[in-house]
């Protein structure tokens, strides 16, 4: 799309001073001081975060990690689960821990599966990424199961009447539910439900205690990204976090910093993520031809500014009018696009089959009279784990190499959503710590496609000795 294209949001030109101060490049003395507490304040003495002229930022190592070692376990700054997911999965809404019971999140699953959708009558909804527009490739309800299991059973193990065996051996947090009232939120303590309401959802709750304008304002912005693209939601919450520190920051600075000052520092960990508007990054679908590509990407941002007028119907504030523009939308948007950071959480309900199916077999023959119907009903969906998108300030800083030295992965005691790295080989201290943003395996060619995505050229070793001549 044409770069100089007039936004259809009046917001962009009249806060466009405002605006290009938000997107300028963070000073670098400003990037590592912020950085530099961020380690500091989660106790990971391990890395850094530092600057070269080659790469810009990346994370090092301060100390010697052997192989498999735990490198950084980075929380999530905004997140939020996919939509078709919640069908599948019940976790809290803060911490991203299944919640509940194993009886619970069975029973759930097939009695929503069973009504064809996620409570509200509907089954189809639409994933963020490169499938723009379309659910392709996202976990979700099954339409329709010849192993069904009648619904007075499932209504019964979601209440606690009816328990499954040993599902001792799973406890899951009780559930806890939202202080607003609404039932699309759940948490596994207070704790995490008084953090989630102070740090993003008081200002995008639709629940009994909101008042009904707003209400109706929310409920039709929800309503559009779960019929359009999913990814407005986690960008939803961005905004309300920085709207949230700066309304924090304004009271603790009453008359002693300006509006636009307390706005920049309000929106500085988000400064160090965005790095292209969505539409000019998001990958071209495999069903559009070239020759289309001007016209989808201008669909893709009037889509955007659709979703942005709904959400700014439900939560505008003036003195933070900037952050409602198309080109912060866009960048927030981007961020996550760019960062590529799946949110994953492994599920205990397919860890408990394979208990099940790990007990001696006398035992497991009589467990499964009772778990395998419900085993028949889920059919492949007992493997679907806790999915969506997050922004890991931390993981985010890590550069690529076709090959790494690190990987995402969560080793078994990891329930939550933290992001989780690993060291592949051992890392030397102040060596670099890199990782694979896609399949390190595929050929040449293909790898070096995939990353012009990213908007680079790899020339990690291994693709300099790949390299045709």
């Amino acid at each position: 799309m044409d770069a100089s294209s007039v936004s259809p949001c009046d917001l962009d030109r009249e806060f466009a001073l405002q605006i290009a101060q938000l997107l300028a490049t963070p000073p670098l003395q400003s990037a590592q001081e912020y950085y530099g507490e961020l380690i500091r304040s989660k106790k990971l003495d391990g890395i850094r975060v530092s600057y070269s002229g080659k790469h810009g930022k990346g994370v090092y190592a301060n100390r010697d990690f052997g192989e498999d070692d735990l490198v950084l376990k980075d929380q999530m700054l905004v997140g939020a689960q996919d939509s078709l997911n919640k069908i599948d999965c019940v976790v809290c809404s803060y911490c991203f821990h299944f919640i509940g019971s194993i009886e619970y999140q069975i029973g759930r699953r097939l009695y929503l599966q069973s009504l064809g959708g996620s409570g509200d009558g509907t089954t189809e909804r639409h994933c963020h990424g490169s499938d723009v527009g379309s659910s392709t490739g996202c976990s979700g309800a099954s339409n329709g199961n010849s192993n069904a299991v009648p619904q007075e059973v499932l209504l019964s193990l979601m209440d606690g009447n009816t328990l499954l065996p040993l599902t001792d051996q799973f406890c899951l947090p009780p559930v806890v539910a939202c202080p607003g009232g609404c039932e699309g939120e759940l948490y596994c303590s207070q704790s995490c439900a008084d953090s989630d309401w102070d740090s993003y959802h008081s200002l995008l709750c639709a629940g009994s205690k909101t008042e009904p304008l707003r209400k109706s304002a929310l409920q039709k912005f929800v309503g559009h990204a779960n019929e359009t693209n999913d990814i407005f939601l986690v960008a939803a919450k961005a905004i309300t976090f920085t709207l949230l520190r700066y309304r924090k920051l304004k009271r603790q600075h009453v008359s002693h910093e300006s509006s636009s000052s307390l706005l920049l520092e309000a929106w500085k960990p988000l400064s160090m993520g965005f790095k292209k508007r969505w539409w000019e990054c998001v990958a071209l679908p495999e069903d559009v031809d070239s020759s289309e590509e001007e016209l989808f990407r201008q669909q893709i941002r009037d889509l955007a500014f659709t979703s942005l007028q709904l959400l700014k119907d439900a939560i505008f504030d003036p003195e933070c009018a900037p952050l409602f523009s198309l080109d912060i939308y866009g960048h927030i948007i981007g961020m996550f696009e760019l960062n590529n950071l799946d949110l994953v959480v492994a599920s205990p309900v397919e860890d408990y089959f394979i208990y099940i199916d790990g007990l001696p077999e006398s035992d497991k023959e009589e467990a499964e009279k009772v778990t395998g119907p419900f085993l028949d009903a889920l059919g492949e969906d007992y493997l679907v784990p806790c999915e969506g998108t997050a922004f890991f300030p931390l993981q985010s800083c890590m550069n690529h190499s076709c090959r790494p030295n690190a990987k995402a992965f969560k080793r078994d005691e990891d329930k939550d959503g933290h992001a989780v790295i690993i060291a592949l080989r051992p890392i030397s201290k102040d060596e670099e710590i890199t990782i694979a943003y896609i399949d390190e395996d595929l050929p040449y060619e293909e790898r070096q496609a995939q990353l012009a995505d990213y908007g680079f050229t790899c020339t990690c070793l291994k693709c300099q000795e790949e390299r045709p001549v």
